[in-house]
């Protein structure tokens, strides 16, 4: 070892010992009889002192030749610091350096390793691997390196096994767009790289592996967002032998087991609550727990007033916002912007502000009584201070509006704070969507869930109704993990082909392994997936997971450090026999 002991882990108990340290110069600090250097590796920064009237000429000489990002070696004394900062762990010591060798220079990086850096987003991706040696990023890959372990570490303690599964496999048509990879061998043929391992842990189950999961990246040609990269990663497991209740079990435990030993944080209860009550009081099938503004529907309570925005409307539903009654017309209007933004959608906002002294003051007071207002008060749990804000509308609309509006009251009042933690298992979802495009049912998750027990019959009569064997767990309003209980008869997949639209010859085409596997004993089985880079970036406090990610790809889908994707040479292009038009050629 070219060292004896870390730039972090030196103490006063261990002041007159010889050591070796090597790193980067973080600092440099020159002041003609003494010379202090800042020493840095991933552990943590220690002080080296260069004192001209003891210390070596040689390393004197040394010193002042480095620069910033120099790669050293130093030889010295662990000695008590005469000025020590108790803002670091190794603050109370210093090395008294004897010998010092520059193990490779460094030109001037283009943006500063601190924590607090000069350099924007595009920049530091450009340099990701110095980006890395700051504190905050260093710091990150250092929680998912944990989260990794102790997720490995509970499922083996619940006797899963690790097994990997195919990168190069079958396009399917379902889900999001495919990236595809062209056969030099099989001319015309192309492989995919997987968005989920979903139909080999299915196989795996059938192959008596009733315990399994993987630490595994996927693939997803879709639009990019903070939360969202090209390649992620995910825990992707599946059991045998199983009821819905028991995945909601086992993995509940896996996700107390990270933030008990990672956070250090009681999850407590975890809500069961179904997709209808979800639509119905939150507006989306994720909702933020961290704060109460439960939906109230007051249709019965307003119409046939003579507001004809109510009265045409196809829902009126409101929210009470605690404590806002002081808002003031500016605040309101900028409330009632907020929503009419396309991305929001609704037509306006109307406010009612509960007074302290209990009486009520309206955007439409000529429509509506004292005594109208109060029973709406009573219906949404309002008091004196609050502000009842209400949408109106078409159904779906109005709900998601409100949703966002609710959001962004829990923001303003400070309710979303990174240090609570609410989570849900959210159930009963639909198996299948009508797409109007397409004229035909899309699966609201996957071709292979299962229909809830009770709603087995329904699936060649009344597809539209029937209710999914599915759960998602939800976080602080975020989709953490989401899975089933999967079909294995044979022919109930086929039905699930048919109701999807899925000629015979098709299903066969693309599925005919799974359906052929299940002739052979397919047993019970469900699973789950949880988007790891998104739970490491909620256990980081972060909204964005490229942090969290070595060697992220930006909001392009680029690695700009790497500069790809990129072109490839013709000689490649006609061995895999493919020929780009003109245009893509320039």
């Amino acid at each position: 070892m070219l060292r004896t002991h870390n730039c972090g882990e030196l103490r006063l108990e261990d002041a007159t010992k010889q050591v070796t340290l090597c790193g980067w110069v973080q600092k440099v600090r020159d002041k003609g009889g003494m010379i202090w250097i800042d020493l840095r590796d991933r552990y943590g920064i220690t002080q080296l002192v260069f004192d001209e009237s003891k210390s070596p000429k040689a390393a004197i000489e040394t010193a002042r030749k480095l620069g910033r990002e120099y790669v050293i070696q130093s030889v010295g004394t662990v000695v008590e610091r005469y000025a020590k900062n108790d803002k670091m762990p190794t603050g109370n010591i210093e090395i008294d350096v004897e010998e010092i060798r520059i193990l490779n220079p460094s030109i001037v990086p283009p943006f500063t390793i601190e924590d607090e850096t000069d350099g924007g987003d595009e920049l530091r991706m450009k340099y990701r691997y110095l980006d890395i040696r700051r504190n905050p990023v260093r710091k990150s890959l250092e929680l998912r390196h944990q989260m990794l372990q102790q997720t490995r570490q509970y499922m083996d303690g619940q006797h899963f096994m690790e097994v990997e599964t195919p990168v190069l496999i079958k396009s399917t048509p379902e889900g999001a767009r495919d990236f595809v990879v062209p056969s030099r061998v099989n001319k015309g043929e192309f492989y995919a790289l997987p968005q989920s391992p979903q139909t080999f842990k299915q196989l795996l189950m059938v192959s008596g592996i009733d315990r399994y999961f993987q630490i595994v990246k996927c693939f997803r040609d879709e639009d990019l967002r903070a939360d969202r990269q090209p390649e992620f990663t995910q825990i992707d497991c599946e059991m045998s032998f199983i009821t819905r209740d028991d995945i909601l079990s086992t993995f509940e435990g896996l996700i107390r087991h990270l933030f008990k030993q990672v956070l250090h944080y009681d999850l407590g209860t975890v809500v069961h609550m179904s997709y209808d009550d979800a639509m119905k009081y939150y507006g989306n099938d994720k909702p933020d727990l961290r704060f109460e503004m439960q939906f109230s529907e007051i249709d019965d309570l307003v119409k046939g007033k003579g507001f004809s925005v109510f009265d045409d409307a196809e829902i009126v539903v409101g929210i009470c916002a605690p404590g806002c009654a002081e808002y003031t017309r500016k605040q309101l209007d900028e409330l009632t912007e907020y929503v009419k933004k396309p991305q929001i959608g609704a037509k306006g906002l109307v406010y009612s502000k509960y007074n302290i002294d209990g009486s009520f003051k309206s955007s439409i007071d000529k429509f509506y009584s004292q005594e109208d207002q109060q029973r709406w008060a009573d219906r949404m749990g309002a008091r004196p201070g609050d502000l009842m804000l209400i949408l109106s509308g078409p159904v779906t609309q109005t709900r998601s509006a409100l949703s966002e509006l609710r959001l962004k009251m829990g923001t303003a009042l400070g309710l979303r704070t990174r240090n609570v933690f609410k989570a849900l298992w959210l159930l009963d979802f639909p198996l299948l969507e009508w797409d109007e495009a397409s004229q035909r049912f899309h699966a609201m998750h996957h071709p292979f869930t299962s229909p809830t027990p009770e709603d087995m019959d329904k699936l060649g009569t009344d597809p539209g109704s029937v209710k999914a064997n599915a759960y998602d767990l939800v976080i602080n309003g975020v989709e953490i993990g989401g899975g089933s209980i999967r079909i294995h008869d044979k022919k109930l997949q086929q039905q699930m082909f048919n109701a999807l639209g899925f000629t015979e010859v098709e299903a066969k085409k693309q599925f005919g392994f799974l359906l052929d596997a299940f002739e052979f004993g397919a047993p019970p089985h469900g699973g789950i997936a949880f988007g790891f880079d998104r739970l490491c970036a909620m256990f980081g406090g972060s909204d964005s997971i490229r942090d969290y990610i070595a060697f992220p790809k930006n909001n392009s889908g680029r690695d700009v450090m790497i500069d790809t994707p990129s072109t490839i040479s013709q000689e490649q292009l006609d061995e895999l026999s493919i020929a780009l038009k003109q245009e893509e050629k320039a």
